[in-house]
């Protein structure tokens, strides 16, 4: 097996500018790329996109369908964990479920940034606090210097039976187990030593997916591809997206297959080749969602015809 890469996780925020602020002034993170508005998706980017929209039923404006993705991270995707903040604009809020814990990162100034700002934070362990993005999103800083490596340490989902994930997320994809601890119901999975962990918390019940649900992402080399989605298929496992090839005009064609696990969870697998030319930062990132977000007046429009942005 080839290495295998974690990329980012995919939020549905309701709120852009506010989420652009607790990402870029709290956490310190930076636009990695951004997507722009659009009706029509292509490409790679794109498909991640359309499995994640939610349409604005009922409310016909000229924002209902449109999109905007942006990137944000504490460096490039070949090496940093980073998130992807997908922005409907017809849709003002997501409805949390149990399905994701938390992302867990190590920067002792996203602590006093948290601090200045007045967001608010609570010790949940000896140097370990917990926020909230907006949207819900919990996240835990470790008030430590943040290292020169990716200081994304963990994202923490729920399972319903640790055993049984464990088995599908090591035996199938291929994860080296770190951790495990029955008597928590925790168990802590990964690709390579230097980057972001998953680590899985059984809550003994059934997963909630909610409409808040999102999605992580992985690159392994692209002839792994077939060989995933044939053991997916030998092993009677779920596939969301068979294998398919994606054309970016003036870019890279990429390959790509979604996966769910027992839980339900979205993975995606893409080529890790064809991706690093997709995923490059754009050192205008900051800016360019900086004017989207100046541009994006759909606020007033629904407030001009007295109405609401649906609750996903």
């Amino acid at each position: 097996m080839g290495a295998r890469r974690a990329l980012h996780f995919v939020f549905k925020v309701g709120n852009r500018g506010q989420s652009a602020r607790f990402y870029r002034e709290l956490l310190g993170m930076r636009v990695s790329e951004r997507a722009g508005t659009s009706y029509l998706c292509v490409g790679f980017l794109c498909l991640c996109l359309i499995l994640t929209t939610n349409k604005c039923d009922g409310c016909p404006s000229p924002y209902d369908g449109k999109w905007s993705k942006t990137m944000v991270g504490y460096g490039p995707e070949d090496d940093h964990f980073v998130a992807e903040l997908t922005y409907n604009y017809g849709v003002g809020e997501y409805r949390l479920g149990s399905d994701f814990l938390g992302m867990t990162l190590m920067s002792s100034q996203a602590v006093s940034n948290a601090r200045k700002m007045g967001w608010p934070l609570k010790e949940v362990a000896r140097g370990i606090f917990e926020t909230e993005a907006p949207g819900g999103y919990k996240f835990y800083l470790e008030d430590k210097e943040q290292p020169q490596q990716d200081p994304v340490l963990k994202v923490t989902l729920a399972v319903s039976n640790l055993q049984k994930s464990v088995s599908y997320w090591s035996d199938l994809l291929g994860m080296k187990i770190y951790e495990t601890n029955e008597e928590k119901q925790r168990a802590l999975l990964g690709y390579a030593d230097n980057q972001c962990k998953l680590e899985l918390q059984g809550i003994g019940g059934a997963v909630d997916h909610a409409t808040a649900f999102g999605r992580i992402a992985f690159s392994c080399p692209k002839e792994e591809l077939p060989n995933i989605e044939a053991l997916m298929k030998k092993e009677k496992q779920k596939i969301l997206t068979p294998l398919v090839s994606l054309d970016t005009p003036g870019k890279a064609t990429v390959q790509v297959v979604i996966l769910a696990d027992p839980d339900n969870h979205e993975i995606c697998f893409v080529g890790d080749e064809a991706f690093r030319e997709l995923s490059k930062m754009d050192p205008n990132g900051n800016k360019l969602l900086d004017d989207a977000m100046a541009a994006d007046k759909s606020d007033e429009w629904f407030a001009k015809h007295k109405m609401q942005k649906t609750s996903a």
